[in-house]
């Protein structure tokens, strides 16, 4: 067996993103910038009006000034502002030839045609100046950032209509076993429905990737290879469940062996130790347990990351946090284990005073209890050891979730 470090550095090593396509920006959102984007004038590219007032020449005050006209956003304005002149300006609007700052309408009183301002004026007042939020040449989203609502909206503040990103990985899903039926229908003695397959499409989206294929294969050598190859031809990476422990009926291990480079088929960790992993060219797959809670957990700890790296980020784990164990924890003798828990953060309290993050395990941690990954926001990563880990532990965790106060 390998341990979970080695396990994943053979991962990312392998996982590299394909070419970069160029998409129009209105298409971008959450993809990964393949190319740096910079601001190609200033912004804003005069000075405007940050208030609702009347542009002014810088001096001192109390005086009454003629107002000359209004000015509003998107609209421009020849008319000289003078020391004794005003013009009525909107918030936004682009001040006048001769202003040189903005007093408030709150500290104004019009009537006919004068305006009283009870205030001197600073040159700058109430002004945004040329290139206050950009600078022409300006780095404004750089290469490997995900694009969210923010970075959607600054790519059209520059006028960046067109980015070149990572494509989203195509990701194929397939369950095995004899022993499954389809979510509709009702389980014959010793069978049960699919929970992998749907639980593992989910997490494949959730995690940025594209779900193009998508099967359920009975326990028949032929018949799963043909499965496999149709599925591998779809994707980037294949991603199974079950099939791939030791007993007779295990065949995918060995299928995807046959088919690409075995690098390896157990890890030190729990739950989960029968990963499989293998290349087919460029293409991932990814043999993973046929238990439910074994099945999730190794996506979440090794394929995640292979997809979020494929995308052309760098940053590809989980917040890693320090948290205090609510109650006794009995760690595994010989591997790695990773269990389901409830993150939230306590106030302060004797134990500590400026507060800390807690965990309580999710009760029962079988491979096969689904209902332990419910609810949970975090994995805590436990050593292998022969003594309980009493309340107040600090351990590491993965965050997986929100926070719970």
């Amino acid at each position: 067996m390998i341990t979970v470090q080695e396990a994943l550095a053979a991962i990312l090593e392998r996982a590299h993103p394909p070419a970069p396509i160029e998409v129009e920006f209105r298409r971008a959102h959450s993809l990964v910038l393949a190319s740096d984007v910079v601001a190609r004038e200033d912004l804003p590219p005069g000075a405007r009006s940050a208030v609702d007032g009347y542009a002014v020449r810088a001096q001192p005050g109390p005086r009454t000034l003629r107002v000359v006209g209004e000015l509003t956003a998107g609209h421009v304005s020849d008319e000289h502002v003078e020391p004794d002149t005003a013009m009525r300006i909107m918030t936004g609007g682009l001040l006048p030839p001769g202003a040189e700052a903005v007093i408030m309408v709150e500290d104004t009183r019009e009537r006919d045609g004068l305006v009283e301002v009870e205030k001197p004026a600073r040159p700058g007042e109430n002004v945004h100046p040329p290139g206050q939020d950009l600078v022409r040449g300006q780095l404004v989203l750089q290469a490997g950032t995900r694009l969210g609502p923010a970075e959607i909206g600054i790519l059209a503040t520059v006028g960046q209509t067109r980015v070149s990103v990572y494509p989203r990985p195509r990701v194929a899903v397939l369950a095995t076993g004899d022993e499954l039926v389809e979510p509709e229908q009702e389980p014959p003695p010793g069978c049960l429905r699919d929970s992998n397959r749907f639980a593992l499409m989910a997490a494949g989206g959730e995690a940025g990737g594209e779900v193009v294929w998508q099967g359920r294969g009975r326990d028949e050598r032929a018949a799963l290879e043909a499965l496999v190859r149709e599925a591998v031809d779809a994707a980037d990476v294949l991603i199974t469940s079950g099939g791939v422990s030791m007993g007779t009926r295990d065949l995918i291990k060995p299928l995807l062996a046959k088919l690409g480079e075995l690098h390896f088929g157990r890890i030190a960790f729990k739950p989960g130790k029968p990963l499989t992993f293998v290349t087919i060219g460029r293409k991932l797959a990814f043999g993973l347990p046929g238990f439910p809670v074994s099945s999730l957990v190794t996506f979440e700890v090794f394929v995640r990351p292979a997809l979020l790296k494929l995308q052309g980020l760098s940053v590809v784990q989980r917040p890693r946090v320090t948290v205090e164990l609510e109650r006794d924890l009995r760690p595994d003798r010989v591997r790695l284990e990773y269990q389901r828990a409830v993150v939230r953060w306590q106030g302060p309290s004797l134990r500590s005073r400026a507060g800390c993050l807690v965990a309580a395990p999710t009760r029962v941690q079988t491979s096969s209890r689904l209902m332990s990954m419910i609810g949970a926001n975090a994995l805590l990563e436990i050593q292998p050891g022969e003594d309980i880990l009493p309340a107040g532990s600090r351990v590491p965790a993965l965050l997986t979730g929100d926070l719970l106060s």
